[in-house]
């Protein structure tokens, strides 16, 4: 008896919209021209500028390829919205599990594209506690800087053993390739769904989020934000009756619309155009870990692990405050104000960016896609 999980998959036949992406890339190659990738733009603010001599429109890339609910997956054409993904999964009771930014409202409006997200590598509420756009992420298929079309990864979950590639390109910002398809892990939407906010300060909120932590709470996402904590718990009724006993607080009506507006950076607290700092941390860091900076009060996310800033800050000192807590810092947003010289990302260690100088000249010998975004010299 054949094992299926043995099986090789079918050819995958290139769509003409896929034949004229590698025959852009493969003529730029040739030419020595520059491509910046593009998609809906939802996150053009996010990385650094690239200095190419014009556009690779990926937008016209789109389509589900495969979708069995049962397999708990999904591939789809790096074009496809994110909205249309979303819709249809939502129309079979499943969700991605590292809930995106969509960055333009979460409607069938929003120009985000599900390639676009796989290169941002960004998460939204639900990271922690079901983990990252790379741990979603089952395979890809993509065209690097040759104009050649590589498959990494699977289709399903039971085909990707050990590591894999295809988990380079989750956060990438497209500099090793275009993402043509990307394979996705889903889960179910569980049956029922509430929100609890206590007046807490930031120290007794923290605290409050390490304890819960320790027990095996069915929080999804958790929030601090001008003085209140946010807690959002799914599953059955017994169990949301039960964790609100133990975590206390009052529901939150207009639930679904806070947590979509905290994800997409449409709170008060992201209003105006000034810089945007984002701290990644060890979730036990003291609260006041910032006070140093002048920047007021953090908005926190992630069980602690993630704190904005906002204002004119100082970049070294910043990320010499996020490097001492054990964490690094991003300026997410630009705002008004200059670029660093050596980019928004904190800059590399020497060890570290020979590897990928190494890992871009493997994809993209010439250089030629999307040049400086991740970081200046890459």
């Amino acid at each position: 008896m054949t094992d299926p999980s043995n099986t090789p998959e079918p050819a995958i036949l290139a769509t003409d919209a896929e034949q004229a992406l590698a025959e852009r890339v493969r003529a730029a190659a040739a030419d020595g021209r520059r491509l910046a990738i593009r998609g809906g733009g939802s996150k053009a603010f996010y990385g650094n500028p690239v200095v190419a001599d014009a556009e690779l429109d990926c937008t016209g890339h789109r389509g589900v390829v495969a979708y069995e609910p049962t397999e708990l997956a999904i591939t789809v054409r790096g074009g496809t919205p994110l909205a249309e993904v979303e819709a249809l999964l939502g129309a079979h009771g499943q969700q991605l599990p590292f809930e995106p930014p969509h960055f333009a409202g979460g409607d069938a409006e929003s120009p985000a594209t599900i390639g676009g997200t796989v290169a941002a590598g960004l998460s939204g509420p639900r990271r922690p506690y079901a983990g990252s756009v790379r741990d979603a992420l089952l395979g890809v298929r993509l065209l690097n800087g040759r104009g050649q079309v590589l498959d990494f990864g699977g289709r399903v979950m039971k085909n990707v053993a050990g590591y894999d590639v295809s988990r380079l390109m989750a956060g990438a910002m497209g500099v090793l390739g275009v993402l043509l398809e990307v394979s996705l892990k889903v889960i179910p939407r569980a049956p029922g769904s509430l929100t609890l906010v206590r007046e807490e300060p930031l120290p007794r909120a923290l605290e409050l989020l390490r304890r819960f932590s320790r027990r095996a709470l069915p929080i999804t996402a958790s929030a601090w934000v001008d003085g209140r904590l946010y807690l959002r718990i799914e599953g059955g009724e017994e169990a949301l009756a039960e964790t609100h006993r133990i975590v206390e607080g009052l529901p939150l009506a207009a639930a679904d619309t806070f947590w979509r507006e905290l994800c997409d950076q449409r709170l008060r607290f992201f209003f105006g155009d000034v810089p945007l700092w984002r701290l990644s941390l060890p979730p036990a860091t003291a609260a006041g870990v910032t006070a140093g900076l002048d920047a007021g009060a953090p908005l926190v996310e992630w069980g602690g692990a993630l704190r904005w800033l906002r204002g004119e800050l100082p970049v070294e000192r910043v990320r010499e405050t996020a490097r001492a807590a054990g964490g690094h810092a991003t300026l997410f947003r630009v705002g008004a104000g200059p670029r660093p010289a050596d980019g928004v990302l904190t800059p590399l260690q020497p060890v570290p960016l020979r590897l990928h100088r190494n890992l871009k000249h493997a994809f993209d010998p010439a250089g030629i896609l999307n040049p400086g975004r991740l970081y200046p010299d890459l």
